[in-house]
């Protein structure tokens, strides 16, 4: 079960939140600022963070500040009802990944929550194993014997991604949602350029190929027998 830190100051939203989460699954708890996330984090140590912008003693920003610094991989999800450029540009610049503007819509909470998770997971999962072939999270790279790629960071996650669930299809907006994540507004054509990119450098790994699945996206195929 995943745990979710909810950090929100209106106890009528963070009592919605919780209660609309807990019903999908997740385990949360309840904070309503950013030092009260602080102390609790060390005990609990959540699966994600989604954190209010406006708070008192410590807001969302600085929050995420410290919570980068201490906790790199730790997914934090922003909800504000200040939604300028300026404002998105300020919680991404310290660390955040995801934002959500007020007022909430639970149907789309849920929707960020999983994806956040789930590219969580992919940047969590260390090493991955494709017949011969091994893809390395640390290191970057794609390995077949003597042969060795080492992959820029979109495109590495973008192959992870695909081998780790062979099979399964996914739109383009899936992928910006899970691997972009805080330019997930830019053009969906952004991965059908990496998926060529992807293709032209993996032809010497004979284990699996992407397939493009007709207006719908794309899947990994496993070639391995």
């Amino acid at each position: 079960m995943f745990t979710i830190l909810v950090v929100e100051d209106d106890l009528a939203l963070q009592r919605m939140m919780c209660a609309y989460l807990g019903m999908k699954g997740y385990r949360t708890v309840p904070t309503a600022n950013g030092q009260e996330a602080l102390d609790a984090i060390e005990r609990i140590m959540p699966d994600l963070v989604i954190a209010d912008v406006m708070m008192p003693v410590m807001d969302g920003w600085e929050l995420t500040q410290e919570l980068r610094d201490a906790y790199p991989r730790l997914p934090i999800m922003l909800v504000t009802a200040r939604d300028s450029l300026e404002d998105k540009r300020t919680g991404f610049n310290a660390g955040a990944d995801d934002y959500l503007t007020k007022p909430i819509d639970l149907d789309e909470l849920l929707l960020h929550v999983g994806a956040l998770l789930r590219r969580a997971q992919v940047m969590n999962s260390h090493k991955l194993s494709i017949g011969e072939t091994q893809l390395d999270y640390d290191s970057l790279t794609i390995r077949r014997g003597t042969v060795t790629l080492t992959l820029p960071k979109k495109e590495f996650f973008l192959l992870f991604r695909l081998l780790s669930s062979p099979m399964q299809i996914f739109t383009r907006r899936q992928l910006m949602d899970e691997i972009w994540g805080l330019d997930a507004e830019s053009d969906e054509r952004t991965v059908d350029v990496h998926i060529k990119r992807l293709r032209e450098k993996c032809e010497s790994f004979p284990d699996f190929h992407i397939e493009t699945v007709r207006g719908l996206g794309y899947k990994a195929v496993r070639d391995d027998g």
